[in-house]
């Protein structure tokens, strides 16, 4: 993923705020007012852990959709090509979803905040599972709308990011000092940090959205 500069980074941020957001499909709806129900409407550390651990699901679900394709496609090496280039920007999308996880459960401990194991663990782990069904099954048989729901759980972490940072101007004074600073980036500050992640959901909403032109890997 590309790493813009504090100017950049600002710059992104103010291109979110003065976005709309996407029209959100049903299923969309209910994931994000379940959320909201759960864990509260503000923006929290822990709730954006949560969202993390899900926005991982569609691509661990496209990642095994692909591989069952390809081993139905030898006959066309040119169509298992395509299916593996996909499976391999999925996994990239998987990966950058990860260290978003690593670093909010990172910040997390250094904050001494003690979650449940109820709410913050074993439920998330029970959206996360339904979640993977729901996309498999949507991804085999309408990539379309698997990459269009996904666009939107971008969209909304996009946002959600966003607009955390507008509104706690103290992130901009918080160093940020990780061990996963040499392979996700180094930052001048949180709010540097939080902007670069919201970007980066951007990009994978973009990228979703441009798979909508060709569902099928033609």
């Amino acid at each position: 993923m590309q790493r813009l500069d504090p100017a950049a980074l600002r710059r992104e941020q103010a291109s979110t705020l003065a976005a709309p957001r996407m029209r959100y499909g049903l299923l969309a709806r209910v994931l994000f007012a379940g959320m909201d129900l759960v864990y509260g409407h503000q923006r929290t550390l822990s709730k954006f852990k949560v969202l993390e651990l899900i926005a991982r699901v569609p691509y661990q679900a496209w990642e095994q959709v692909g591989y069952v394709a390809m081993t139905h496609t030898a006959h066309d090496p040119g169509f298992a090509r395509r299916i593996f280039d996909r499976v391999r920007q999925s996994r990239q999308q998987q990966d950058n979803e990860q260290w978003h996880l690593l670093i909010l459960q990172e910040l997390i401990a250094r904050s001494g905040r003690r979650e449940g194991v109820i709410l913050y663990w074993l439920l998330p782990q029970l959206v996360a599972f339904v979640y993977y069904q729901i996309v498999w099954l949507l991804y085999a048989v309408r990539p379309a709308a698997a990459y269009r729901l996904n666009a939107e759980f971008e969209d909304h972490a996009e946002h959600e990011y966003m607009e955390f940072v507008r509104d706690r101007p103290d992130l901009e004074g918080a160093a940020w000092e990780s061990v996963l600073a040499e392979d996700y980036g180094r930052f001048a500050s949180q709010a540097d940090l939080f902007r670069q992640i919201g970007y980066d959901e951007r990009v994978h909403k973009e990228e979703s959205l441009g798979w909508l032109a060709a569902p099928r890997f033609s």
